[in-house]
């Protein structure tokens, strides 16, 4: 947008993960590989620091985006994004959370509204912040633990997973701008697998 204005923020889309090389393509960063498929989908690079978090600003349909991609480790993830909804005045339903979820085979994803954070800490201190549960999410299937649930989070997929783990992807980021249209059942019935 060349010497034009941008639109003012409307929708703010979380990235969930840890941050450092230490955490780099584990399970628990798979809404960190979202934003990275989103920062391609775009055309921008979440490369500014706010809000605790590295940040983009995209246009989807004629409305602003902040794209982020919490710096705070997963478990406050709520600090970070409570504080930009305040900030950009986004109302929980506008605030789009990618995150893991161990309940879901590696390559799904599953779209909701709201609901419960469902045991995922960076779901639960997003809803802690954000005051409710309203809020929509994309939920990215890693697996069920094979052992104990912290070394299997913080484990990497194994390589038979990464095509079905680049499918769902390319899904999670094809369906936020059905969400940003208002065709969140069309997204639901397309990419819900």
């Amino acid at each position: 947008m060349l010497f034009g204005k941008r639109p003012a923020v409307e929708w703010i889309f979380a990235f969930l993960g840890n941050p450092g090389t230490k955490y780099e393509n584990t399970r628990h960063n798979a809404g960190f590989m979202a934003g990275a498929a989103a920062e391609k989908l775009l055309g921008v690079k979440m490369d500014r620091l706010r809000h605790r978090a590295l940040t983009a600003r995209a246009v989807i349909d004629g409305q602003g985006v902040l794209l982020m991609e919490p710096q705070t480790y997963m478990n406050l993830s709520g600090e970070s994004v409570g504080e930009a909804a305040r900030f950009y005045k986004v109302p929980p339903e506008r605030v789009l959370v990618f995150s893991d979820e161990m309940a879901l085979p590696p390559g799904s994803v599953r779209i909701r509204q709201s609901g419960s954070a469902g045991g995922h800490n960076g779901l639960k201190s997003i809803i802690a912040h954000l005051g409710t549960d309203k809020f929509p999410r994309i939920r990215l299937g890693i697996g069920e633990p094979e052992h104990e649930p912290v070394d299997w989070v913080l484990g990497r997929f194994p390589k038979e997973q990464e095509p079905a783990l680049k499918t769902a992807l390319e899904h999670a980021t094809a369906a936020v701008r059905l969400l940003v249209e208002g065709k969140t059942d069309e997204a639901m019935n397309l990419y819900n697998r």
